[in-house]
């Protein structure tokens, strides 16, 4: 069983390291966790176990469609069996699996389901990490059991301190995770007015001789905005959502704290332009069909032609295909979205000579394929006329 070393064991090198930057304004010493290296690589599949949070944090981002209502979501997609989880594992080829809510410990029997069944299909090389409020022993040890590999730890803001007697939970369990063979590490929001709090925490937790801290640039949302406003903290548009001074905290705790564990800073901007691009990029290879154009955003881009009925579609891709000069690997009926879809270039094509709305789109490779652009090709697209007959 794997036992991290203690502080005074770890490389000194550690406490005198300099600050390693990571693309868009992150950084870290030491050594970064190796789930946080994977979400860096786009490896990991984000389960959303639950909306619901006792908490209740006045910062938590979550969004209105997830918070405080319990539902699951791997990844983008809306998940209503456990099959879909393994499906949208597969579909993003991933090597592990970032649990978080909510509070996942406030469903812990649906949690060790999901471990074991992804344990099972995937082997115990998947590698699962859990976010989590709770500081439960119980529940963290029936989860290492079931094959949970890391517990990361939120600790509230108001219990930013030496956890000698206020916050004492937390520090049982980070204490005892070792002996139930898992990483241990605390993951938490910078708060630019709690500066001297975080510092504190951070001492007991060098201390404590955790394998690392994550510090987060705290960021705004449709759901928290309104509350940090209302408690004087703004918006920094330079730094996308995060918050004014959140980065300038945490580079200068950081930097001044020379720490003897491992401290990560990861921005606003680094989750949506390095992890979550990283990880459209790995779905769009194993699912985006041989004819979309793939780009470096993650995104793909192809042709779409609209019709309306089953045997509408039937004959419009029989039809465009001809037109194009294509076989069946040049394009696909989608029934679900009630369209012909092809390459932009075919598209361009034979959009002037087919009379219905035909598009070149742009779309996220996710279960929910949000659309990012469209361009119309031909007048039907324009006018927006839809035409049911055949030619």
């Amino acid at each position: 069983m794997r036992r991290p070393a203690s502080v005074s064991d770890r490389e000194t090198v550690l406490a005198s390291a300099d600050f390693i930057p990571l693309p868009l304004a992150s950084g870290h010493t030491g050594a970064l966790s190796p789930a946080c290296v994977a979400c860096a690589e786009g490896r990991k599949m984000v389960l959303f176990v639950t909306g619901v949070c006792r908490f209740r944090c006045f910062y938590c981002p979550v969004s209105p469609t997830r918070n405080q209502k319990d539902v699951v979501y791997a990844n983008e997609r809306r998940i209503f069996d456990d099959r879909e989880i393994v499906e949208e594992a597969r579909a993003m080829d991933a090597t592990g699996t970032g649990i978080t809510g909510g509070d996942p410990l406030g469903c812990v029997d649906r949690v060790e389901r999901f471990v074991r069944l992804l344990k099972g299909t995937f082997g115990p090389g998947h590698d699962i990490h859990l976010y989590t409020h709770e500081p439960h022993p119980a529940k963290i040890e029936r989860l290492a059991a079931a094959g949970l590999d890391e517990v990361r730890l939120h600790i509230p803001h108001y219990l930013w301190g030496s956890l000698e007697y206020r916050g004492v939970a937390y520090r049982e369990v980070l204490e005892r995770a070792p002996a139930w063979g898992l990483r241990r590490g605390v993951e938490i929001p910078v708060l630019p007015d709690k500066e001297r709090e975080l510092v504190r925490l951070l001492r007991s937790l060098e201390r404590i001789g955790v394998d690392f801290v994550n510090l987060n640039e705290l960021e705004c949302s449709e759901t928290n905005e309104a509350e940090l406003r209302r408690r004087g903290y703004s918006r920094d548009i330079r730094a996308g959502w995060g918050v004014t001074g959140s980065r300038a905290v945490a580079e200068r705790v950081i930097r001044e704290g020379r720490f003897s564990v491992p401290v990560h800073y990861c921005s606003s901007r680094f989750k949506d332009g390095v992890q979550l691009r990283a990880r459209l990029r790995r779905r769009a290879a194993r699912t985006a069909p041989p004819f979309a154009d793939r780009t470096d955003d993650g995104t793909v881009v192809f042709g779409i032609v609209e019709g309306r009925t089953t045997d509408d579609l039937a004959r419009l891709g029989a039809r465009i295909a001809r037109a194009a000069g294509i076989g069946p690997d040049g394009y696909r009926v989608n029934l679900a979205r009630r369209r012909v879809e092809l390459g932009a270039r075919d598209a361009r094509r034979v959009a002037a000579r087919i009379d219905r709305s035909a598009f070149v789109v742009e779309e996220y490779p996710t279960a929910d394929a949000l659309e990012v652009e469209r361009e119309p090709l031909n007048r039907w697209a324009f006018s927006g006329r839809r035409v049911t007959g055949g030619r």
